[in-house]
């Protein structure tokens, strides 16, 4: 910068009460991470059974609480053990991270309520990305205008058996920077391929209403999945 530059800077910013280089920006980023596990081939047949005796038993166990409660819990218990067994048959089929692309409404979303909210209760869920006519993600997507991508669930394949979208909650913010308190999962009921997360302000899967948060895509590429396939999921926001 010339002298002369300088000068001219100087005076503008007096002229606002500012000095040079007193200005802060914030940058919203974040971060999904996901885990994909699945059984290892050779168990693969005895998980799949396993899975449909634990699900009859978590039936069974639920009903029974609330009748019997001595054999619900007896039935809990093995529903507990089973599953910590059909679990060792698993192994990680892929794991990384998904930058993602903090929208325009989600930005305003966070500054309405950040700044100027009365009696607001946050609530964030996350849904996937699916590859069927995928094109692409931008910072102008909304709920129920996102004609660069489809969400996974319901009509487009992978599906998933939990009933809504994964209700997002937090830890304390630290350092700038605010994460789930818990992975969420995403038990796939059928085949297909995910390239990525979203989250927004409703549960209901394919949903068209509230706000799209943010969205972000695998950067290992797209994800093939298939049926009793595990898709664990965490997210950071950062302000930088």
């Amino acid at each position: 910068m010339s002298n002369e530059s300088a000068k001219i800077e100087d005076y503008s910013h007096a002229m606002l009460g500012t000095t040079r280089g007193s200005e802060e920006s914030v940058k919203i980023t974040g971060t999904y991470h996901a885990v994909l596990r699945g059984a290892r081939d050779e168990c693969y047949a005895e998980y799949v059974k396993l899975l449909g005796r634990i699900k009859w038993m978590k039936r069974a166990s639920e009903s029974f609480l609330g009748k019997v409660p001595f054999i619900g819990k007896a039935l809990n218990a093995w529903v507990e053990r089973t599953h910590a067994y059909a679990e060792s048959m698993t192994e990680i089929k892929w794991q990384g991270d998904l930058p993602n692309t903090v929208t325009t409404v989600g930005k305003n979303y966070l500054l309405d309520n950040g700044l100027a909210g009365s009696s607001y209760t946050a609530a964030f869920y996350m849904g996937l990305i699916s590859s069927a006519s995928y094109s692409a993600i931008s910072a102008a997507d909304t709920m129920s205008s996102h004609a660069g991508w489809l969400e996974a669930g319901i009509a487009n394949a992978p599906t998933y058996s939990e009933a809504t979208r994964r209700t997002m909650a937090w830890s304390s913010a630290s350092s700038g920077s605010k994460a789930l308190s818990a992975g969420l999962v995403f038990t796939f009921t059928g085949s297909g391929t995910v390239k990525g997360c979203f989250a927004t302000t409703v549960s209901t899967k394919d949903g068209t209403t509230g706000t799209l948060y943010s969205a972000g895509l695998f950067t290992g590429g797209d994800q093939p999945v298939v049926s009793t396939n595990t898709l664990t999921v965490t997210y950071t926001a950062t302000l930088t």
